[in-house]
């Protein structure tokens, strides 16, 4: 995962619950202090993309499985693998299936790819139940209050700390943190406060470590070998792709690029690729630079493989 700190100015994620903030009605007259605090706007930064709605179909890749979720007219595809967090909203870890209502959680900061429906690979999903159970997921400053200061965490002794892996932390470990709380109850104070019975610190080092170690090497995969044509530099497919998690198949003519439900069409000579079942623009026509190996604009991969 790609994480980064977030300014405080960042929009809360409340799942199930919410704080209520009064608001006066059309005959009352604020007073002075509502009247100064209803002018104090912030203008929200997005911690995490929030996809709700309904799990209808479930297409099971061989690494990825991807679940479409609708909620109304909005349709969004969610690609989960065995890593991606999963639990309802008590806290129990649980798998997806179809039928589900569910919240997905995904940093904002990830690279998102440029198709329709929009895909997100999220870092933790959360499926409503019927039992009683509250979800927070946002960032916590020092005091382990959250973005807009309306939840303050009391860590108690049967709280159970976890980081991603499943691994124990101390209560030390959640501050400055993005975190995925769990609770059942909380004070009418202001911030509110409660006792959490589980809390999730998103923020995994290793993971970043291992995300960046693709990065560098499909850097040093551009940096010997790449090629300059017509002011675009052409990479080799694929090398990058593989790198990816794609499955490169030659057909003589291009290749056909894929991973899941996603596909891409490639024929040397053309600008215009296959997508899918939609026809997509190249910058450069790939062409077959060295013998038996297809190079691309290196925006291709930038914009649709990563």
């Amino acid at each position: 995962m790609n994480m980064k700190k977030f300014a405080p100015a960042a929009m809360t994620a409340l799942l199930f619950g919410s704080v209520v903030v009064p608001v006066a009605s059309a005959n009352e007259k604020p007073t002075e202090t509502e009247q100064q605090s209803s002018q104090i706007q912030i203008d929200p930064v997005h911690i995490f993309n929030n996809t709700h709605g309904t799990v209808e179909k479930v297409d099971a890749g061989e690494n990825i499985t991807y679940f479409t979720v609708k909620d109304g007219d909005q349709t969004n595809i969610l690609e989960i693998t065995k890593d991606t967090l999963v639990f309802d909203n008590t806290g129990k870890k649980v798998e997806l299936k179809e039928g589900d209502k569910v919240v997905a959680y995904t940093f904002a900061n990830k690279p998102q790819k440029l198709i329709y429906p929009p895909q997100f690979n999220p870092d933790v999903v959360i499926v409503e139940t019927e039992e009683v159970g509250f979800v927070e997921v946002d960032y916590f400053f020092e005091n382990l209050t959250n973005t807009y200061d309306v939840l303050k965490l009391n860590i108690g002794e049967n709280t159970e700390l976890l980081n991603e892996k499943g691994e124990k932390v101390a209560a030390k470990d959640l501050a400055e943190k993005h975190l995925v709380v769990f609770y059942t109850a909380s004070t009418r104070s202001i911030p509110a406060q409660t006792t959490p019975s589980k809390v999730i610190v998103l923020d995994n080092e290793s993971e970043n470590s291992s995300e960046n170690t693709v990065e560098e090497e499909i850097a040093a995969i551009i940096a010997k070998d790449s090629y300059e044509v017509d002011g675009t530099k052409m990479v080799p497919l694929r090398l990058i792709a593989e790198k990816l998690g794609y499955t490169v198949e030659s057909t003589g003519k291009g290749a056909i690029v894929s991973k899941g439900n996603v596909s891409y069409t490639l024929t040397r000579g053309e600008k215009m690729f296959g997508f899918n079942k939609a026809l997509r623009p190249l910058n450069a026509a790939p062409a077959l630079l060295e013998a038996n190996k297809t190079y691309v604009p290196v925006e291709f991969v930038e914009e649709y493989l990563k």
